[in-house]
């Protein structure tokens, strides 16, 4: 490994992202052969392959992760909610939960907060907040991440990806903020693996990358060049 990285083994981080609305069940499957074989945490899917995710991986260990909301999270709040049991009910344990970005804005905390909360009630599962941190400033940022926290938010996530990615500032302030009581997920525009190590370094627990495949042969590159 570099000299200005400590040695961390990334696979464990990496949540397998297949996220492209051409996807195909083809591809869900040579996904989940990736995250099985190279030891990733998760892979994340639409909810339309949540099924077939889980009959693949059953018995192994990456998680079944799909997104609810994805990726404007304007739907109405039964919707969401409806989307996320179905997913938990066909086997998915985290769910990827898109905020209603509106609402915050407006100052609808009260919605914003129930609409997390009754899903997080509902399922049980593993609730990754997506909080889309390039379109809020950071007070909007902080105030986002506290309630979902106080929903039962498991983890913060940064981005979707749609409307850029993650970086070091946000996972930072998110670290700030979540004072360790939950795990952050940066996630979008992790390209290199020298982002992937920066981002695990400022804080993150978890990646979301549709190039875990890369990043794994990059850092292979990197231990045998240091």
């Amino acid at each position: 490994m570099a000299a200005d990285y400590p040695e961390i083994d990334i696979a464990p981080f990496i949540d397998h992202a297949l996220l492209t609305p051409t996807a195909t069940p083809e591809q869900v499957e040579q996904w989940c052969e990736e995250a099985y074989r190279f030891n990733f945490a998760a892979v994340c899917l639409y909810p339309a392959y949540v099924k077939q995710a889980v009959e693949l991986l059953h018995g192994k260990e990456p998680k079944v992760c799909t997104v609810i909301g994805f990726p404007a999270g304007a739907t109405t709040s039964a919707v969401k909610l409806y989307e996320a049991q179905e997913a938990a009910d066909s086997g998915a344990t985290e769910l990827d939960v898109m905020i209603n970005l509106g609402w915050l804005k407006a100052g609808k905390t009260e919605e914003v907060h129930r609409e997390i909360a009754e899903i997080c009630e509902a399922t049980g599962q593993t609730i990754k907040v997506i909080l889309e941190t390039n379109l809020l400033t950071d007070a909007e940022k902080k105030l986002a991440a506290e309630i979902s926290m106080e929903a039962g938010a498991t983890f913060l996530k940064t981005s979707t990806g749609w409307n850029g990615g993650a970086t070091v500032a946000d996972v930072q302030l998110l670290k700030e903020v979540a004072k360790e009581r939950v795990g952050i997920k940066a996630s979008g525009g992790i390209r290199t693996v020298n982002q992937a190590l920066d981002l695990i370094l400022a804080g993150a627990t978890r990646l979301g990358t549709s190039r875990g495949i890369d990043l794994i042969r990059q850092r292979d590159n990197l231990e045998k060049s240091g």
